[in-house]
């Protein structure tokens, strides 16, 4: 595949080879359980688990001891979400928004069958939530706002910090899935004023099969029930035995992203801008999804009328990889909830695909992309006349 482009960054990142370089050695002759500290090679896997706590707790701001980790950032929404339901009986109203990420939204829909109310937050045309709207669904039963950072399929970024502020003068705890903001962007969850985050590793070129929960510990403190239960592991919020090598993965993929995010994201960001201003002029009718600015670095999610993504996507399958929507919900072939939010079931809404570079995307990459776009697109377009129509409709 040397001369496949991958497009897809937002649904996975491939592990940078620094990080691979790290984990060896624990797949290998360090591969005792570090709960077994009471002798060399427990010792030597608890060590590494402690010094990944470490560089994953200073990439976004928090201490050590704040770092819970999980077997993937869906399991850290859930336990986020669950584990503050069950730790709080006497409130029982939690406000998020309708484009979270599924991992959001069927805990709050399991927990809404239990009894619990749930307040799901529209959005704007631009996938935008209102610090407004948080504000005015709130009541002294709220207990819990969960929204996420930066969108996966628009892109589009959330005023996490203003509604972080909301949230900490009303007594309220706020959870935010921080999964596509690590690798290209600056993240502090004590100046955000977030107090439970949600964090991915392969989302910022690291393994799959791991991920972390940020848990507040002082002013205000986060208290979670588990919703797993057996050992004692990571302070009884997250039993079994802990998977050494993915977790030494993800610490050295976040002290990379903290060393790297800015500069990646800069010139990700301009990757971007080249990307959307050919498209948008070489493809008349052409219209970016999201936030115009307030975006993530490397996302850009278009609607071309009259072209299908998926047809666009067999197309280009042996040159380029890109997704025609969240990689979660590829297994239905409907239109996707962010989308549907955003402009009901419209064409926009169902021609909608997704462009994502990432940390070894070149600029020659990206031009070489933009032929292939630009040309499959125009041979898939219908006429003019269609396209006016298709656009009016």
């Amino acid at each position: 595949m040397a001369d496949h482009i991958y497009l897809d960054h937002n649904a996975t990142t491939p592990m940078d080879p620094a990080v691979i370089a790290v984990m060896e050695p624990y797949l290998r002759e360090l591969f005792g359980n570090p709960s077994s500290v009471e002798h060399e090679h427990g010792h030597a896997a608890a060590v590494a688990i402690d010094r990944a706590r470490a560089q994953t707790a200073e990439a976004i701001g928090a201490r050590p001891s704040e770092i819970i980790f999980t077997g993937s950032c869906t399991e850290a929404d859930n336990l986020a979400i669950l584990g503050v339901a069950r730790a709080h009986s006497d409130r029982r109203h939690i406000i998020t928004t309708v484009i979270e990420h599924p991992a959001v939204l069927e805990p709050s829909r399991a927990l809404e069958r239990e009894g619990w109310r749930i307040t799901y937050l529209p959005v704007d045309e631009n996938g935008k939530v209102s610090k407004a709207d948080v504000e005015a669904a709130m009541s002294n039963d709220t207990v819990l706002v969960s929204v996420m950072a930066a969108n996966n399929e628009v892109g589009t970024l959330q005023p996490i910090a203003a509604i972080g502020e909301l949230c900490t003068a009303r007594g309220v705890l706020f959870h935010s899935d921080l999964a596509q903001l690590v690798a290209s962007a600056d993240i502090d969850v004590e100046r955000d004023n977030i107090h439970l985050a949600s964090l991915s590793a392969h989302k910022a070129y690291g393994p799959k099969g791991v991920g972390a929960l940020y848990v507040r510990s002082r002013k205000p403190r986060a208290r979670l029930s588990p919703i797993l239960y057996g050992g004692g592991q990571e302070r009884g919020l997250r039993p079994g035995t802990l998977n050494t090598p993915a977790i030494v993965g993800m610490g050295e993929a976040f002290a990379i992203a903290k060393r790297s995010a800015k500069a990646d994201g800069a010139r990700l960001r301009s990757l971007c801008d080249r990307l959307r201003d050919r498209i948008l002029t070489d493809l008349p009718g052409t219209q970016l999804n999201g936030h115009p600015t307030d975006r993530l670095a490397n996302n850009l999610s278009f609607s071309i009328p009259g072209v299908e993504p998926l047809a666009l996507m067999r197309r280009l399958r042996d040159h380029l990889s890109f997704s025609a929507s969240s990689a979660c919900a590829t297994n239905k072939i409907e239109t996707s909830h962010v989308l549907k939010a955003m402009f009901g079931d419209s064409p926009r809404a169902r021609n909608a695909f997704r462009i994502a570079p990432g940390r070894f995307t070149s600029a020659a990459d990206i031009d070489t992309a933009l032929g292939m776009l630009i040309a499959e697109s125009r041979r898939l377009q219908p006429s003019t006349k269609d396209v006016n129509a298709a656009l009016n409709s």
